[in-house]
């Protein structure tokens, strides 16, 4: 009799049913999915020795997977961000699968109690104005492809779009009249519309002239007339870092992925007195608080407040009577007062003096 829990069934029915048709996840979302579920199963095959077809719920259990997690980080050399992005993946299968397979609610209980591993968060990197400069003139414009990627480095820069949203973007989402901006479907299918400078306008302009083809054709084709992967963003950002790197040494000492230029438009909007309203509005985040990200690496907003706080010592004042005290007490008095405490000081020493000596 076959198992009522068997994870073929299982599995398809999650991504079909439950992500495409239901949740109308994207398609980042289904790769990366579909890609821990492979290492997964892959894990599985080489380690239990049991095929995919032959697996049922009940064989990933929290011991397998908890091994499994413990593999990505020491074999596969995973981080502990990619590690809780896979468990993810694990967590919301399991929340699938107690709505069809009850009656296995103890093992999927155990596998969602698994917790998610805790990591240190780094401050993030971005590019001053002088680092921004160096690479926008690192492209050779003489060249269709250096042309491409001082339009496409720009607009990143002074839009703060994604990856994904560079290579989606088509000649139809720049606008360059009356007012010029870009139009993108950004992160959580949310539509956004970021107004371009007029020099990044004007740059647009001219690439998209040379660039020539419909509307709908990409903004940033390859040589074959294809859109751009993540691939191609990294290898032509990596290009020109090395030749941006020669005129500007401050570049030696960072990592840069692409993602860095988004953060250098949020850090160059907040040095400017920008609001986080407006800055997580550029930006496309949700919530307000996923721009505080941004406070903790401004250096110069904390030297800011720093300069603002009294940095003086505290004066310790000598008591000094008035001329009104002195003239109450008569000044035969007050030396008479001030023999009369040393003598009572000498005779407090004395005592302690006895005291010790009985005590020997």
């Amino acid at each position: 009799m076959k198992d009522a829990t068997g994870l073929p069934a299982l599995l398809e029915a999650f991504f079909l049913d439950r992500l495409m048709r239901e949740r109308h996840v994207s398609p980042h979302t289904i790769t990366s999915y579909r890609d821990t579920f492979r290492i997964l199963l892959q894990y599985i095959h080489e380690h239990r020795r049991k095929a995919p077809a032959d697996l049922s719920l009940r064989d990933l259990d929290a011991p397998l997977l908890g091994a499994f997690l413990d593999h990505l980080e020491k074999d596969r050399g995973n981080s502990a961000r990619s590690r809780n992005v896979r468990l993810a993946a694990i967590h919301s299968f399991f929340r699938y699968a107690a709505l069809h397979a009850p009656e296995c609610c103890g093992v999927i209980q155990r596998v969602l109690a698994i917790p998610t591993k805790r990591y240190v968060r780094r401050l993030i990197s971005f590019l001053t104005s002088t680092e921004i400069d160096a690479l926008l003139a690192a492209p050779d414009l003489t060249s269709w492809s250096g042309r491409r990627d001082r339009a496409l480095l720009l607009l990143a820069v002074r839009t703060g779009m994604r990856a994904s949203e560079i290579t989606g973007l088509r000649c139809e989402n720049v606008v360059l009249h009356p007012s010029a901006y870009a139009e993108c479907l950004g992160k959580g299918r949310k539509q956004r519309r970021t107004p371009l400078r007029r020099e990044t306008a004007a740059v647009l302009r001219e690439w998209l002239r040379e660039r020539g083809g419909v509307p709908s054709d990409p903004a940033f084709p390859t040589r074959q007339g294809k859109a751009l992967g993540h691939d191609g963003l990294d290898y032509l950002l990596k290009k020109h870092l090395v030749i941006a790197r020669r005129h500007c040494p401050s570049l030696e000492k960072k990592h840069i992925t692409f993602h860095c230029l988004r953060h250098s438009l949020a850090m160059s909007l907040l040095c400017a007195g920008a609001d986080r309203s407006v800055i997580a509005l550029f930006l496309g985040h949700e919530q307000v608080e996923t721009t505080s990200v941004y406070l903790h690496a401004d250096m110069q907003l904390k030297e800011a407040a720093l300069a603002r706080t009294t940095t003086g010592k505290p004066t310790v004042r000598r008591y000094r009577p008035g001329d009104r005290l002195l003239a109450r007490v008569g000044l035969d008095d007050l030396i008479s007062a001030v023999r009369q405490l040393l003598g009572y000081g000498l005779a407090q020493r004395a005592f302690v003096f006895d005291q010790q000596d009985m005590f020997r």
